[in-house]
């Protein structure tokens, strides 16, 4: 066989190049994938309104927010439905719902359980459940589903909650619990006791976590003052007297001005990291994620896309997020105009954009997409005010999963294929997009003849790279005929062929 000659071409390419984030994508090995779930949306129950927020306990997924129905999946608004106020319960595994239907008279905004997976805790606007008065908060029996007897009565909205041990914690709008005042943060036992901790923010609370030893307690929001400081947006907590510890981290969220006020929308954690998602309320502000230290309070890495992120959700080496992401420059990705990114995945490492592209549309009264997530450990639970995941109907909740496959590579186009000289033809064609992945392998065929093969990176928002090869392996007047196949180790996709009579 004569010699075949490849050649990197066009300006497309040196584009694409200046587009993708420095040094090599972050991928890892997996069955079809390369981040620890798919892109691929497994069949889960619709809502007909927002999902504010998500948890998870064993193979139960609780989801609360302002739907007052939920119907099967591809299944339109009115069919199929069932009855369920402000909240819900599915099966992790095949995403229906279970029998659970509470009553409540009012929104939920908040949702948390118990490491042991005997409580449900849920808070929001409601001030009954069943006819049973329960002022903004509540707490189930996960086993039974019964309304238990905790009741500590909260003055206005709980839209932040979290469990540790025997301690329930809550944020929100309120200024009183059990009758005493509690600007916007507050502990309850799970006895119902009010505790003495009283951090006093003096602005809204919207996210709580802790540490997985239950050590350091993280709070985030709108306020400026906390914990006996000066603590914008973001501060780590005492568990016993409510002070604020030093988390220089802090310091990297923009002070508030007149035009542009930034807020932490949720907190999660997972070793010794904690990681923040914020929001900006005007052009420009800051609406990005930073990861610090749970113990320093020392800030690790920060990303800067422009689009407020509401949900983050850290699974292994990736950080989940849900945000409408549209200017992500200054992190050396894409710019307006190449779309908006509703779910993204980062590296926990260095917070670098990884191989995980679904996507969402924006729908309801928030008119954002995503804005809550849970995980069981092998999957993701989205909730939001979106209407459409892919592409295809899916109201309010989705979910993700590690079963093996993942999505396949986009089909290739059929090669571009001429004869400019005797005895010689040019084949080009572009690289293609994988929802989960970055990196794929191409083939290119002459009939059955495999000419070559080779990896290439690619992003859903940057222009595809262009190969050109040079094929001196052909004879004047013959008809060669020639096709792409591409793969992302599981899954192959193939071009169709196109001809060419040779000179």
């Amino acid at each position: 066989m004569k010699k075949l000659v490849l050649v990197t071409v066009t300006v497309a390419a040196v584009i694409a190049a200046a587009l993708i984030p420095s040094g090599p994508p972050v991928e890892a090995a997996s069955p079809g994938f390369g981040s620890a779930i798919s892109a691929v949306a497994r069949p889960t129950w619709q809502t007909d309104d927002s999902v504010n927020a998500l948890a998870s306990a064993g193979n139960v997924v609780y989801a609360g927010g302002l739907f007052t129905r939920i119907r099967p999946s591809g299944k339109a608004i009115g069919q199929g439905e069932a009855i369920r106020p402000y909240v819900a319960s599915f099966n992790r595994t095949t995403g229906a719902p279970s029998g659970w239907a509470p009553r409540l008279n009012g929104a939920v905004w908040a949702i948390a359980t118990s490491a042991d997976g005997k409580w449900v805790v849920i808070g929001g606007d409601f001030t009954s459940i069943d006819g049973v008065p329960r002022n903004r908060v509540a707490m189930f029996n996960a086993a039974n589903g019964r309304l238990t007897s905790w009741n500590p009565s909260v003055s206005y909205r709980v839209s932040a909650l979290a469990i540790s041990g025997n301690t329930v914690y809550l944020g929100g709008s309120f200024g009183r619990v059990a009758g005493t005042t509690r600007n916007r943060l507050a502990a309850v036992s799970l006895n119902g006791a009010l505790l003495p901790w009283n951090p006093n923010a003096d602005d809204d609370v919207h996210a709580i976590d802790l540490t997985d030893d239950g050590k350091r307690i993280f709070v985030g929001g709108g306020f400026t003052k906390v914990g006996g400081g000066n603590h914008y947006a973001l501060a780590m907590l005492n568990l016993t007297n409510g002070r604020a510890y030093a988390m220089p981290a802090a310091a990297a969220i923009p002070p508030p001005t007149d035009e542009c006020v930034s807020r932490v929308k949720d907190i999660d954690t997972l070793g010794n990291r904690v990681y923040v998602a914020n929001a900006g309320s005007g052009t420009g502000c800051y609406d990005g994620v930073l990861a610090a230290d749970a113990t320093s309070g020392k800030l690790v890495w920060q990303s800067k896309c422009l689009g407020a992120t509401e949900a983050i959700k850290a699974l292994g080496g990736w950080l989940y997020k849900g945000s409408h992401a549209h200017d992500c420059r200054k992190d050396g990705s894409f710019g307006d105009g190449a779309g908006i990114r509703h779910l993204l995945v980062e590296s926990t490492a260095n917070g670098k954009f990884g191989p995980w592209f679904p996507n969402t549309d924006v729908g309801g009264t928030t008119e954002v997409g995503p804005l809550a997530f849970a995980s069981g450990g092998n999957d993701l639970w989205v909730g939001g005010d979106f209407t459409k995941v892919n592409g295809k109907p899916q109201q309010g909740l989705t979910r993700f999963t590690n079963a093996a496959g993942g999505a396949q590579p986009a089909r290739p186009a059929a090669p571009k294929v001429a004869s400019p000289a005797r005895a010689r033809t040019t084949v080009t064609f572009p690289a293609v997009v994988d929802t989960d992945n970055i990196t794929l392998t191409y083939t290119l065929y002459r009939g059955k003849t495999k000419l070559g093969t080779w990896t290439r990176n690619s992003y859903p928002w940057t222009r595809p790279t262009v190969a050109t090869f040079t094929d001196t392996g052909v004879k004047s007047g013959q008809t060669p005929s020639y096709h792409v196949e591409v793969t992302d180790g599981r899954s192959r996709t193939k071009s169709a062929s196109a001809a060419v009579r040779v000179r």
